[in-house]
């Protein structure tokens, strides 16, 4: 959770609203009549992955935030068939630009799921955070919407732009290929275990204990190996995003890190070189994850930023 009910309850709801024909499952933390922030999770990734240390501090600094569940993950409505593709079928169609074929909907519409979140909260206009797959998301709701955005702010993420390194590909089958012999609970937590001792920060700070217990409830909370497949699929399928990051015009910052080994550092680097006056912030030493070893670097560059976009309009 966002925030344990019993220390805060006063400051946290959960709710579903109605975005884009679907439902969806949000928690709110902060005062509503402050500056909103909205966080975008990435890909297979619930809301609950966003640390609570991470999420305290942007309120604490005077900020409303909202977490999500993006469609097909979590507590969200899973739309779409009941089997999905394969990735590595997708990914194969993808190098010929066929994996729409098998794509039930692109990242396009869960921009879209965005928007109405927005929306559905009468929130006129928001700060943008995405990690990872939702900083992806993040660049095409901010191109198409730019008087709903405040600032936007990108994670190790990525433009997909075809030239990118990749992460090397027994990485990445081991990734996509990790919760498949995973039929019991216990199988599912170790595997996800797994998938971030691979792809997160080297001696990142996390407790062991915690942090299993941490997948473990979110493990309990919803598991959809399906969605995530579709989720997949929808990467693939929405391809090379540089016509819309070369349109956002937020004041944005990027952040990634030097030791990504999912999403090589070049691939952030490449969306503060598409967007206009873009600020680039590189941690050494961190992985494709947000570890404690680096949240206080993290928090303090998103703060400075959100307070910095926030006096450009008020100017």
């Amino acid at each position: 959770m966002i925030c344990s009910p019993l220390l805060c309850p006063e400051k946290i709801s959960v709710a579903k609203v109605l975005s884009n024909g679907l439902t969806i499952e949000i928690e709110e933390l902060g005062n509503p009549s402050d500056p909103p922030g909205l966080l975008i999770m990435g890909l297979a990734a619930q809301l609950t992955y966003w640390p609570d240390d991470f999420i305290q501090s942007i309120v604490d600094k005077g900020f409303y935030v909202v977490a999500f569940d993006n469609r097909d993950i979590g507590l969200s409505e899973k739309p779409g068939p009941e089997r999905a593709s394969s990735p590595l079928v997708v990914a194969l169609l993808g190098t010929v630009g066929l994996a729409g074929l098998l794509a039930p909907y692109k990242l396009t519409d869960m921009s879209a799921d965005t928007l109405g979140i927005l929306d559905a909260l009468n929130i006129d206009r928001a700060h943008v955070i995405g990690a990872s797959m939702g900083g992806v998301i993040g660049q095409i709701l901010c191109a198409e919407h730019p008087r709903r955005i405040r600032s936007f702010t990108a994670i190790m993420s990525s433009t997909n732009n075809p030239r990118l390194p990749r992460a090397h590909p027994r990485l990445a089958m081991q990734v996509l290929t990790a919760r498949k012999r995973s039929s019991t609970r216990d199988e599912l937590i170790n595997s996800t275990m797994k998938i971030w001792s691979m792809i997160g920060t080297r001696d990142g700070g996390r407790d062991p204990d915690e942090f299993r217990q941490m997948i473990a409830a979110s493990i309990d909370r919803n598991s959809s190996p399906t969605g995530i497949r579709r989720q997949i699929a929808a990467i693939i399928a929405t391809r090379d995003l540089r016509d819309w990051t070369r349109r956002v015009t937020a004041p944005s910052l990027v952040i990634h890190g030097s030791d990504d080994p999912l999403v090589p550092l070049p691939n952030g680097l490449d969306i503060a070189a598409e967007i206009e006056n873009a600020r680039m912030e590189v941690i050494e030493g961190m992985g494709h994850d947000l570890a404690p070893r680096h949240m206080g670097i993290i928090v303090d560059r998103i703060v400075e930023h959100l307070h910095s976009a926030d006096n450009g309009i008020a100017a």
